[in-house]
């Protein structure tokens, strides 16, 4: 295979490094999409109404919108394992509040710190992956690397939803605690850390946050990240629903399986093929599919359409997301690049937090059906913007977009550490 054949390649302790980050990242993802396609459904035991539960399903976002600018400049100050540990210490403790105290003011809370482990979490995995990653690899090994999302949205929703038909919810709260805290342990195996954080502090004390957020480095990325976030907070607050309105006779895991799956594969080639045609053929290609996804839900009356619909899930996130974190690794210098990741995650936090309570309240008006029609529509306002701002000229932005043309943005010799 030409992954094992790129990592053959690597230097033994940056390969021993790369493989110790890998798993402390499907032991998290695993401890979160364990809880995706029960979190809704538990909510549901404690109150019947849609806008409560798009509330607390929102409510994750909360601590990540505060915290994701402090928690991207302590990466770069205190180093991005540092983080990630912080992250899987508030994943491991949080599933065990939602089993003991259930009450919906309480979850809302509970939500809210929860959002933090992600904020820790996913950005200095990213960041820290991009550091080490060789320049001309770089697509390929984030491609790979990323691939503890799909593969943690393959087993977390399965074990989440046959623990939950089986035992109940309180044993699948436990099992999503452990599973953060294997991935803690993990992290001790992390040799590596990074040199740069006095530099760091200096220069991200400069760039200060609104100078930051309306770069056009982050802008356009971040907005095209609301935009997908506003569709996959749709998605995750209310296609268990949706299926279970419908008497549709499928586990909601099964969806983030075939999701998993799908992504799983789609990452191989992409990554590689994004260091040859560049990153903005691929970030359009995955906003589509996300569009194609929301219009499959909505349309969908049969299990195999919403397994269908999970697959184009899969595609458009196992496209979009890597081709935007490698594109942010070609823009920015290490010294910012957690503060930077960070920032530009702030618009993936925006949707998921407005998602819940938005498009709960707008179901009282148009119906739960409805609203992933307006999701179909937001993702064509993304590729829509994306293709037209995403570089320095509508027509250059158009080219990239479509493969064209190089990111006028791009740092010469952004580099690695290694």
């Amino acid at each position: 295979m030409q992954s094992l054949n790129t990592f053959s390649k690597l230097d033994t302790d940056l390969r021993k490094n790369l493989t110790a980050i890998f798993w402390a990242g499907l032991f998290f993802w695993s401890s979160m999409a364990s809880q995706l396609p029960t979190i809704p459904l538990y909510i549901s035991t404690l109150t019947q109404s849609y806008e409560q539960i798009g509330i607390v399903m929102g409510s994750f976002a909360i601590g990540l919108l505060i915290f994701r600018p402090y928690l991207g400049r302590l990466s770069d100050r205190r180093g991005r394992v540092y983080t990630m540990r912080v992250g899987l210490i508030v994943a491991a403790i949080i599933p065990l509040c939602y089993a003991i105290l259930p009450s919906i003011p309480l979850l809302i809370l509970f939500r809210a710190v929860h959002g933090i482990s992600i904020a820790a979490f996913a950005s200095s995995y990213s960041a820290l992956v991009a550091d080490l990653a060789p320049i001309e690899k770089r697509g390929e090994i984030i491609g790979y690397m990323s691939l503890v999302n799909p593969l943690g949205l393959a087993f977390g929703p399965a074990i989440g939803g046959l623990m939950q038909e089986f035992w109940g919810y309180q044993p699948l709260f436990v099992t999503a605690s452990l599973l953060s805290v294997a991935g803690l342990l993990l992290t001790m195996q992390i040799g590596y850390e990074e040199h740069h954080q006095r530099i760091s502090s200096k220069t991200n004390a400069k760039l200060g946050f609104w100078h930051t957020f309306l770069d056009p480095r982050v802008r356009v990325p971040s907005t095209v990240l609301l935009l997908v976030g506003l569709s996959f907070g749709t998605l995750s607050s209310f296609m268990p629903l949706l299926m279970q309105q419908k008497h549709i006779p499928l586990n909601a895991g099964l969806f983030y399986m075939s999701a998993a799956l799908s992504g799983f594969i789609i990452r191989f080639p992409v990554g590689r093929l994004s260091d040859e045609w560049g990153r903005g053929i691929f970030i359009s290609i995955g906003i589509l599919f996300y569009g194609i996804s929301m219009a499959l839900i909505y349309f969908a009356s049969q299990s195999y359409e919403f397994l269908l619909s999970g697959i184009a899930e899969g595609i458009g996130s196992g496209i979009v997301i890597p081709a935007i974190v490698a594109l942010l690794a070609d823009r920015t210098m290490p010294q910012e690049r957690g503060y930077v990741f960070g920032m530009t995650w702030i618009g993936f936090d925006v949707g998921i937090a407005i998602a819940g309570p938005t498009m709960g309240k707008l179901i009282t008006v148009v119906g739960i059906t409805n609203i992933f029609a307006i999701a179909t529509g937001l993702c064509i306002v993304g590729l829509v913007i994306f293709a037209t701002q995403s570089n320095k000229t509508v027509a250059e932005s158009f080219k990239f977009a479509i493969g064209q043309t190089s990111d006028l943005y791009a740092i010469k010799g952004a580099g690695s550490h290694i």
